[in-house]
């Protein structure tokens, strides 16, 4: 952010590591409360593209925290009850983040429960078809960021708790069909740790006094930044 650039997404130059020099043009979703995707261009001397694509999970996990006491849809049950309501779904559709260009972030400041209300604008919808639109919300937001920017990728590879909501799965994959979607465990990474490697992947490099040349990409920074301090206690 000091060099002018966003505080996020972070994750694109660990996939880049992980996943980007194999000859394979893929994509790499986190559907966290917010999802985010990496472009990966196969090839180490291609720059990749990382950016927030807009909300995955935050606004399922209010309305089902709202409707029915939990803190999530668990395997989206509750969306797969409801239907679609096309009216709303086109109201979300038109908010000016989607259209923004990348690079660009966002978060639960923004995709919250006050502008979910401002979306309904006091429209009697039925609770379950609510959350069946904000599911339809999530896929086709990722899907258009992906056809927009990734049109020729072979491969979608998705982590973070989204992953296992086979219902956000299944909408998101008939979205981008036929271009096959999996988890990333299918190449040996558990997708609910995906974070929690990057940071640690991370803190390894800033150890090793090397920039991150692939976040200052995606943040948008005027140049590779070695990330993070060292503080020494006592």
């Amino acid at each position: 952010m000091a060099a002018g650039g966003q505080g996020a997404p972070l994750a694109p130059a660990f996939h880049a590591a992980m996943l980007g020099h194999d000859g394979v043009r893929r994509v790499v979703v986190n559907l966290g409360g917010i999802a985010n995707i990496t472009v990966l261009p196969g090839d180490a001397g291609t720059p990749i593209l990382g950016f927030d694509t807009g909300p995955a999970n935050c606004l399922l996990d209010a309305w089902a925290g709202r409707q029915l006491g939990l803190p999530f849809d668990r395997d989206g049950a509750f969306a797969a009850s409801g239907r679609v309501d096309a009216a709303l779904l086109s109201r979300c559709l038109a908010d000016p983040y989607f259209a923004l260009p990348p690079p660009k972030s966002t978060g639960r400041e923004v995709f919250h429960p006050a502008w979910l209300e401002r979306q309904l604008a006091g429209t009697p919808i039925a609770p379950a078809d609510v959350q069946a639109t904000l599911l339809a919300l999530s896929a086709r937001t990722v899907a258009a960021a992906i056809r927009r920017h990734a049109a020729e990728a072979r491969d979608v590879l998705v982590c973070g708790g989204g992953v296992h909501n086979p219902a956000l799965m299944a909408a998101l994959a008939a979205e981008l069909a036929p271009l096959p979607v999996r988890s990333i465990a299918e190449r040996g990474i558990d997708p609910d740790f995906v974070e929690a490697m990057l940071f640690a992947w991370l803190a390894h490099e800033r150890l090793g006094g090397r920039p991150a040349a692939d976040v200052a990409r995606a943040t948008g920074a005027r140049g590779a930044r070695v990330l993070g301090g060292i503080y020494f206690g006592g």
